[in-house]
């Protein structure tokens, strides 16, 4: 980021204060990044930070962390929370009064919250969450806040020796390495953002050998699946009280938008039944309490995703069938449904 700046002209300011100067001077090196204009500044103090401000006028400022300056006319440690909340208050102000960009970089919690007081969100301008971990190569960037334009948007990045680049085409990067011929698969099209995204949900349902099954899940909320589960025994009959349940979406993703809830529960119906889905065949909604589709937003963006990746056939709610665009029906097939048990009936996955 602070390389990119300083390739259109501007002057940086990087505060590395978990770091010293040459170990991040070391890292950018082995990232081959530009550092003509690029100032390292290994300080804690925000006094003396706000002094070489004053003095070097950078046009970007960068911090990190919030959670490791501080101020010495306060008596509580560095990272508490009166500290983080007067360093945010100065920074905004300094910000402010010399019209200078600040990033603000904060530590998070084991949950992937904003560590500290929750009025650091209240003061900035924009929140943006890095997620994605050691085990997967891919990283996404979310707005969780703007001032200045839409929240929630996305943008997906791959890591490899060279940094983060960003990833043009993240559909394809999460469906290349799909086992087309596979039990237990579903390809969603799903929302991150405003981007439509298609990505590979996993199932593998296998007999228990536990008093309580288990029920595990990756990139999918736990109390989601258990809901989906029990639409299963109860509507369709399904025996999984004797089962284990593992759940995931690959490439490490973590979707939470409701749209995203047949695809799991047909990939758990296919992995039941050792049952091959259709490769060509991608689905979206939501499932209510009583096996109801209900419909999902922006399903145009979702089908022209999915028309762009070259599937055939959609299966969808009903509803999201009113006011869509003729031209879609003539470029993939559309499978509208009012319930699960029209679903399981178009991939003859019915028990």
């Amino acid at each position: 980021l602070a390389s990119s700046f300083a390739k259109q002209g501007l002057i940086v300011l990087y505060v590395c204060g978990e770091e010293s100067a040459e170990q991040t001077s070391l890292r950018a090196q082995r990232l081959g990044l530009r550092t003509e204009k690029i100032y390292l500044l290994s300080e804690t103090l925000f006094s003396n930070i706000k002094a070489q401000v004053d003095h070097l006028k950078p046009d970007i400022l960068i911090i990190d962390s919030a959670q490791i300056v501080y101020k010495e006319d306060l008596v509580s440690a560095p990272g508490s929370v009166v500290q983080v909340k007067e360093i945010a208050v100065e920074c905004m102000h300094l910000a402010k009064g010399s019209k200078i960009t600040t990033f603000l970089i904060g530590h998070v919690t084991k949950s992937g919250d904003l560590a500290g007081p929750r009025v650091l969100e209240h003061i900035v301008d924009t929140v943006l969450d890095f997620e994605g971990d050691c085990q997967h190569g891919y990283r996404l960037l979310r707005s969780s806040k703007n001032r200045f334009g839409p929240t929630e948007e996305v943008v997906v990045f791959q890591m490899d020796a060279h940094g983060l680049k960003e990833v043009h085409n993240p559909s394809l990067i999460f469906l290349e390495e799909r086992r087309k011929e596979s039990p237990g698969s579903m390809v969603i099209a799903t929302l991150e953002g405003s981007r439509a995204l298609l990505v590979e949900v996993q199932a593998l349902v296998t007999r228990s050998f536990y008093p309580t099954p288990i029920r595990r899940s990756t990139g999918v909320d736990q109390n989601r699946l258990a809901l989906l589960l029990a639409v299963l025994e109860k509507k369709m009959k399904y025996p999984l009280y004797s089962q284990d349940v593992f759940v995931s979406v690959t490439g490490g993703m973590k979707v939470i938008e409701p749209g995203i809830d047949l695809g799991i529960l047909l990939a758990i119906a296919s992995s039941y039944q050792s049952r091959i889905l259709s490769s060509k065949t991608v689905v979206l909604g939501e499932v209510g309490l009583n096996g109801e589709m209900r419909s999902v937003l922006r399903v145009e963006s979702r089908l022209k995703e999915a028309i762009h990746m070259g599937f055939t056939k959609c299966i969808l709610p009903r509803r999201n069938m009113k006011g869509l665009a003729a031209e879609f029906k003539s470029k993939i097939e559309l499978c509208p449904i009012d319930s699960v048990e029209e679903a399981m009936e178009a991939l003859s996955v019915n028990v």
